[in-house]
């Protein structure tokens, strides 16, 4: 272990041990680094490794704080980190959706209120005004699974699908572009969990949401020998970024 490591791993021993509680301001430097009885350049590279880690935040002019370390703000990297991932990373990701995100709809089935079955239908509604408009198609798609498993109450597991989700959404995007039908099947396929949902039946809507993510691993796994040329069509797509 480095000794920039073992800096980090000091910094969050105080945060572990609630000297350093979420909210709260560092020492400074100097006085830092004479606590932890390390030099004050090591003090300084754990904390920049541990804001881009989400721990800790700079505030200009004010010092140096704890995050609130909830799942959202710690997991706000995983998306950066899974694009990435290249190969046939990307089908273990899409295998990942299919183990939480069917039983993520199960458990929303259960747990949606008025307001957010009424935003899921929203998006369902402007996915099918914009069934012609690939791009358009898919941001409503992702607001509406993202929306579907806030729905369980479970920041870690919502934090956790979005982040896994990004790529995937992309290939969504890239599956539009190069077939024809996609955008009925998708509708039909969010339909099915929507009506679930709205039913309040958590098995149902369990099966219906592993249903849409099996067709999309399906196909991935059909179309993964051609992943590098696809890749680079989707990265020369328009709008295929924003995905």
């Amino acid at each position: 272990m480095s000794l920039t490591d073992r800096a980090i791993d000091r910094i969050r021993e105080l945060i572990l041990s609630g000297q350093l509680p979420a909210g709260s301001r560092l020492p400074s430097e100097p006085r830092l680094a004479a606590e932890l009885g390390i030099s004050r350049n090591l003090v300084r590279e754990a904390v920049k490794a541990l804001v881009l880690a989400r721990v800790l935040e700079i505030r200009r002019g004010d010092g140096t704080y704890v995050t609130s370390l909830e799942p959202g703000v710690l997991l706000e990297g995983l998306g950066s980190a899974v694009e990435l991932l290249r190969g046939e990373t990307l089908l273990e990701l899409t295998e990942v959706r299919r183990l939480f995100e069917p039983v993520a709809t199960g458990l929303a089935a259960t747990r949606i209120g008025g307001a957010a079955l009424a935003e899921v239908a929203d998006h369902l509604a402007a996915m099918r005004e914009a069934k012609d408009d690939v791009e358009l198609l898919n941001k409503h798609d992702a607001a509406f699974h993202n929306t579907v498993v806030a729905a369980t109450g479970n920041e870690t597991l919502a934090s956790i699908l979005e982040g896994i989700s990004s790529r995937t959404v992309r290939v969504r995007v890239w599956r539009g572009l190069i077939e024809g039908n996609a955008a009925e099947r998708t509708l039909a396929e969010h339909e099915a969990i929507y009506r679930a949902l709205a039913a309040g039946d958590a098995a149902l809507a369990q099966a219906a949401a592993l249903v849409h993510v099996a067709t999309t691993e399906k196909w991935l796994r059909r179309h993964l020998t051609g992943e590098a040329d696809a890749a680079g069509a989707l990265d020369a797509a328009p709008g295929a970024a924003g995905a």
